[in-house]
């Protein structure tokens, strides 16, 4: 096998959650394929990263009048103290994910979206121009209610349709592949247990499903 690196994100603000068991049946899978293959891990949930702040923007600006081939090289375009300061976020952020082959995700959909905490990692490390060319993402997420093709929520459904357009319109990456497990909200809601059968089926199908992807990366 050649040589690959992972970059293993979750995002669910609970520590024990469907989303995270998901992304880490990727993620052993993955590591067992590749034992000398690199891995990062983030907690975007417990270590949050910052919102973007106007010294950020004033980078996007640079790069903007200035296009820059290596995105490593962003902070050589920070002049003030501001900028400077918000480089350093930036930084390990951005080298992590340029460092990686893969990209996991473990998301829950929060109000029918993602989490606050992935938006900021996603506006952090999001230039303009910029593409992340052989880069394959993985997201595996979590649901409360049912949001697949055909089911009456699905037109709300803006958790995969942001990231895959994400995705694709800021990296330039079209090879996302989504596994979500269904209707977890039935483990708490009364007015959903009738529908615990399902979503059981459901995730066990996305825990299979995670474990199974992990040996085409």
């Amino acid at each position: 096998l050649i040589m690959s690196t992972l970059l293993h994100l979750d995002a669910s603000a609970r520590r024990q959650s469907i989303s995270r068991e998901l992304s880490a049946a990727f993620a052993n899978a993955w590591r067992a394929r590749h034992p000398d293959g690199g891995y990062h891990y983030r907690d975007l949930a417990a270590e949050p990263v910052p919102f973007i702040g106007e010294a950020w923007t004033e980078l996007c600006d640079a790069v903007l009048a200035q296009p820059v081939t290596d995105l490593g090289r962003l902070g050589d375009l920070a002049r003030t103290p501001e900028q400077v300061a918000a480089w350093k976020i930036v930084e390990p952020l951005l080298a992590e994910l340029l460092a990686a082959d893969v990209i996991l995700i473990g998301t829950p959909m929060y109000n029918y979206s993602i989490p606050a905490s992935l938006k900021a990692w996603l506006d952090q490390v999001t230039f303009p121009r910029m593409s992340l060319g052989h880069r394959r993402f993985v997201v595996t997420s979590a649901r409360g209610g049912a949001y697949s093709a055909g089911a009456p929520k699905s037109v709300y459904d803006y958790q995969e349709r942001f990231l895959r357009d994400f995705f694709t319109g800021h990296f330039a990456i079209s090879d996302t592949v989504f596994v979500h497990a269904e209707l977890a909200n039935s483990r708490q809601d009364p007015a959903l247990a009738h529908l615990r059968a399902e979503h059981d089926i459901s995730y066990a199908h996305a825990l299979a499903a995670a474990s199974a992807l992990a040996g085409e990366y």
